[in-house]
């Protein structure tokens, strides 16, 4: 019976076990995927098989099992979560949209994909991370100009997107030839909200409007203003990726050429598997995650870390920076990277060098006010993620028996001081015995 409860006990810590021996690594893998119809597996297989070849576990399930759980003895069972159900109305077991945001909240990251049948559960948690999605439960994407060419369709809601952000951290360096293609609804973001980027925009002709219907009135969103792909980072570094469209990730998308009219290049294969494939690299912390290491500062011409400074002193601080390339940790290079030396406001604020190994360093004179400082390092960049780091020093000033005992500057007054006592001598000496 002991050696039953042991190896119980054995099976149950196996995962934290496992989990543990890749704690090194940022990049998710254990991923739940949660879908309205298990036919997904096949009509989006080229997407999935392409995360298991790059290692990702994957647990299907259906959006309302009521066996759905994200979390057991207060520990997340899943590094990422993918919510390819747009129309579920409710999620089973103990998943909620509460427990959704929680996930998000506690660092792990979420793919969020939706279409014209779209719940209010879907589009509340797409809310509530910065992403509104038209409110017209049958509006979609319109563009005349910039769809692409097919025989069957007349309502030119599939788009030829080409619009992407401009970076190489977000999409990699290699750059996407063929137009993305789009069928689905269109979003918006705030624009003074800068945790939220537009991945993949609408053309400034395209329109949300329900293609089956007369316009009597201007649609609310249209032109550039459309997000048709989206992410956000969050404050603490969990990533989301919010698509407008589930057939983006699709079989039939990803195989299928475009060719966007007006354009005489036709593409034999859309852009779709490419963007999709870098896209989920970034979100699942395969490119862009940093990490800092070895903080340290310490008085010029010393090693050891004091325990304060004395104001007026010359100090050093270093700290090394290296970025995951998806397999292992390398020397990240920028000379962007600043440190504050802070108290209430920044006394100094310096550009840090770096020796192209990843370690960043600078020197400076601690300034001539006394208090309880802070070495800050707030890093944000884009497809970055965010490095704070804080460290508490206090500074003293001179001690008594520190300062100079005699200052060149102020020899006229010792001067003074003594010819008036000389002189005052000379005068009681000659008042007391002059007759």
């Amino acid at each position: 019976m002991a050696k039953l409860h042991a190896l119980v006990a054995l099976l149950f810590l196996l995962p934290l076990l496992s989990s543990s021996f890749n704690i090194d690594s940022p990049t998710d893998r254990r991923i739940l995927v949660l879908v309205d119809d298990l036919a997904l597996q096949s009509s989006h297989s080229i997407f999935f098989n392409s995360l298991r070849s790059g290692g990702f576990d994957l647990d299907f399930k259906l959006a309302d099992d009521p066996k759905l759980a994200l979390q057991r003895y207060g520990q997340y069972l899943y590094d990422a979560l993918i919510l390819f159900a747009p129309s579920i109305t409710r999620f089973g077991g103990s998943v909620d949209q509460a427990a959704v945001l929680d996930f998000v909240d506690a660092g792990r990251d979420l793919i969020l994909a939706a279409d014209p049948s779209a719940s209010e559960l879907i589009k509340g948690i797409a809310a509530e991370c910065g992403v509104d999605f038209d409110e017209d439960s049958d509006a979609m994407v319109i563009d005349h100009i910039g769809h692409a060419v097919s025989e069957t369709e007349g309502d030119h809601t599939l788009i030829a997107a080409d619009d992407f952000i401009k970076s190489d951290v977000i999409l990699g360096k290699k750059k996407i030839e063929a137009p993305v293609l789009f069928r689905g609804i269109g979003h918006s973001i705030n624009p003074a909200n800068s945790l939220v980027l537009k991945v993949l925009s609408a053309s400034p002709s395209a329109y949300s409007a329900n293609p089956k219907t007369k316009l009597t009135s201007p649609p609310p969103l249209t032109g550039s203003a459309i997000s048709l792909v989206s992410v956000v980072q969050a404050r603490n570094n969990a990533r989301v990726l919010i698509s407008g469209s589930l057939d983006l990730f699709s079989n039939r998308f990803l195989r299928s050429g475009v060719q966007k009219v007006g354009s005489s290049t036709k593409h034999e294969k859309s852009g779709n598997e490419q963007f999709v494939t870098e896209i989920t690299k970034w979100i699942f912390h395969e490119r862009g995650h940093l990490k800092a290491a070895n903080v340290n500062h310490h008085k010029v011409g010393e090693i050891n870390e004091p325990a304060m400074y004395r104001i007026n002193d010359d100090l050093e601080y270093a700290v090394e920076i290296y970025e995951w390339t998806g397999t292992a940790w390398k020397p990240y290079v920028a000379d962007d990277v600043q440190v504050q030396f802070y108290m209430m406001s920044p006394y100094v604020l310096k550009t840090l060098s770096n020796n192209k190994k990843g370690v960043y360093s600078t020197t400076f004179k601690v300034p001539d006010v006394y208090g309880v400082f802070q070495f800050k390092v707030e890093y944000q960049r884009l497809g970055y993620t965010t490095l704070s780091l804080a460290k508490q020093i206090p500074v003293r000033p001179f001690r008594h028996n520190e300062y100079e005992r005699f200052i060149t500057t102020a020899y006229p007054y010792y001067g003074a001081s003594f010819s008036t006592m000389a002189g005052f001598f000379i005068f009681t000496i000659a008042y007391l015995y002059h007759k």
